[in-house]
């Protein structure tokens, strides 16, 4: 899907002049973070025992359980860093305050966007001073948005902080230049191991899609096995040939599977050099023509998807020709093979169907396909089936 391109929201000051302040005469005192207005205010709270021990057992390291707010801060000034503090700015439900950033750069020498410059960061002060603002202020959790180049620094800070605080610490890797497909963080015998491509049909998911198929697909073949038998018998009118057309294509790891269709033209290419369809095609038959209008070419492919093929949702299968041609002029272009092509697909319903005669169309086909791997979700799939049938009535673009 589309990314959001809302505007970053800067950072607030949220630190009061005496905010160490942590008990009043034996009573429990916090700091509170006021949602409407940004503030943070001083609460003493009568506490008895029972009380106590109810905090111990139901709220310990739990703050969303608290009615305050986890105070936070950031160190390292980036794009990623003003994307994070939006992030705790924009949503309520994350209960977490920042209080700032740090970070060496003096103000000049920072980069600021135009959101930062109506709103300038609350710069708490340069990163040496980060360990001793986080042990008097009580801040429970520390972002690290240094570069991953900066790895002596953050060793250094880790010490400190580790040696002067019980503060909660994570590491925000910049990691947007790899084109994260997946992302996900899991550990091997204590090894950090970051997936930066991967399917998103693992474990249950893979179960709730191929379910989902047969679900799908099983009614509809029986729904539609009348009018199959009509279009078989036109086809079969309408020119010299077989019923059915069979394609060599990619599916899912880049294996060579074998897609049916209902044949719309008088060749049945299936070389190495293959020319796509263009509007007034002299090879398409006038039903061919009708067929391809409709999608209803596309119905055998149904078959394909109960033998395990194809899916109903997903990357349209190209021809073996044209994935050999563009896989080495477009960035990921195999990695839309990391799933079962699909009868139809995200790109198909945001106005990339039919033919792609130009680079910069089979790149924003590719990008829709990738953006799909990224946010699948058996919501989507439900989404873009609904949307194909107004492409289908309304698209200018098959033929």
């Amino acid at each position: 899907m589309k990314s959001s391109k809302a505007g970053l929201l800067s950072v607030t000051p949220l630190v009061p002049e005496r905010i160490d302040q942590r008990r009043t005469s034996g009573a429990r005192a916090a700091w509170h973070l006021n949602s409407a207005s940004d503030n943070l205010f001083f609460k003493a709270d009568d506490k008895t025992f029972m009380d106590e021990i109810m905090d111990g057992l139901l709220l310990h390291r739990w703050p969303l359980a608290e009615t305050g707010t986890t105070r936070a801060v950031i160190v390292g000034v980036s794009d990623l860093s003003r994307k994070l503090s939006y992030q705790f700015k924009q949503n309520p439900l994350l209960r977490v305050g920042c209080l700032g950033v740090f970070d060496d750069r003096r103000p000049g020498r920072r980069r600021r966007s135009k959101n930062e410059q109506r709103r300038p960061e609350a710069l708490l002060g340069d990163i040496d001073s980060a360990t001793e603002f986080v042990k008097t202020h009580d801040v429970q959790h520390i972002y690290i948005a240094l570069p991953m180049s900066a790895q002596p620094r953050v060793l250094a800070l880790l010490d400190n902080l580790r040696r002067d605080t019980t503060a909660s610490i994570y590491f925000v890797p910049d990691m947007r230049p790899f084109d994260l497909i997946q992302a996900n963080i899991s550990v091997i015998s204590g090894i950090p191991i970051v997936t930066v491509c991967e399917t998103p049909f693992v474990g249950i998911n893979s179960a709730i899609k191929r379910i989902s198929d047969v679900l799908l697909s099983l009614p509809i073949l029986l729904l539609i096995a009348p009018l199959m038998l009509l279009i078989a018998i036109g086809v079969k009118l309408s020119s010299p040939g077989p019923v059915l057309f069979k394609q060599r294509r990619y599916g899912i790891d880049g294996k060579e599977i074998v897609v049916y269709k209902f044949r719309s033209m008088t060749v049945m290419d299936d070389g190495e050099k293959i020319e796509q369809a263009t509007r007034c095609d002299p090879r398409i038959t006038k039903f061919g023509g009708f067929l391809r209008r409709t999608s209803l070419d596309e119905l055998p492919q149904f078959i394909n998807v109960l033998q395990g093929r194809m899916s109903v949702v997903g990357p349209r299968p190209h021809a073996i020709s044209h994935n050999e041609l563009y896989r080495n002029l477009i960035k990921g272009y195999m990695v839309r093979h990391k799933v079962k092509p699909g009868i139809t697909g995200w790109a198909q319903v945001n106005g990339f169907r039919g033919e792609t005669d130009t680079e910069e169309k089979m790149q924003r086909r590719i990008d829709y396909d990738l953006d799909y791997l990224r946010n699948w979700s058996l919501f989507l799939d439900l989404l873009i089936i609904f949307k194909t049938i107004g492409v289908v009535i309304e698209d200018k673009n098959a033929y």
